[in-house]
């Protein structure tokens, strides 16, 4: 199994409620998961093949909650990725080259079943974990805006911690809101992720930033 690590910027955006019922056990807000997932790599390689500030991401949907699986992906990868990096970052996106249950990749990818042909194009993808703040842009595909919630009294930025250390996509994330996204509600986490492959010589790990972001996300449904 290739070594890989990657350390960079998460955004997720998700149909439910703010807060995420994922994170708690809970069954989806309206039966049925819908998400974007944007991701830039600050620092990563794939064996000898660097990574440094590519992009990739994707979009799911699920007919139930996400652990009843049937769900269905299209990944998408930077059009700036060498025929290399791009086979490089769909194994680490479709799990092949982690533990079960290692890193968020494997479990969601294991869920599914269909994965799309990966669409290779510009990655509009700004993300400013301390702001709680994000743009997701791909043509013809993914429009999603993230932002604080605001006190429906004070409309001052709303701020909430859990502590969560046996939670396997966040351990202690903060559950900053969510808001208006077409057609309701939603939810969106920001976050700073380290992840880490098997090697020969350690078991696959995950491990993660001491804070993530829960936010309110604006745009248009996932396509």
């Amino acid at each position: 199994m290739p070594e890989w690590h990657l350390k960079g910027r998460n955004f997720s955006h998700c149909n439910c409620a703010y807060g995420c019922p994922c994170q708690f056990n809970a069954l989806p807000t309206r039966g049925h998961c819908e998400a974007v997932v944007g991701i830039v790599v600050d620092e990563g390689h794939y064996g000898d093949t660097k990574l440094d500030g590519l992009k990739f991401g994707g979009v799911f949907q699920w007919p139930g909650p996400i652990h009843e699986g049937h769900g269905q992906a299209v990944p998408i990868v930077d059009e700036r990725a060498s025929p290399e990096q791009r086979d490089a970052i769909l194994r680490i996106m479709s799990g092949q080259d982690s533990e079960p249950g290692a890193t968020f990749f494997q479990v969601y990818f294991s869920m599914l079943e269909k994965v799309h042909d990966p669409i290779f194009t510009r990655i509009d993808l700004d993300v400013d974990v301390n702001a709680r703040k994000a743009r997701f842009e791909v043509p013809g595909v993914v429009e999603a805006r993230g932002e604080p919630i605001l006190n429906p009294v004070t409309k001052k930025e709303h701020r909430a911690r859990i502590d969560m250390p046996e939670g396997f996509d966040i351990r202690w994330p903060r559950l900053d809101g969510a808001g208006q996204r077409r057609p309701a509600r939603s939810s969106s986490i920001f976050r700073t992720r380290t992840l880490i492959s098997a090697s020969s010589t350690s078991p696959a790990r995950a491990s993660f930033a001491d804070e993530a972001w829960n936010a309110r996300a604006r745009g248009p449904s996932p396509a």
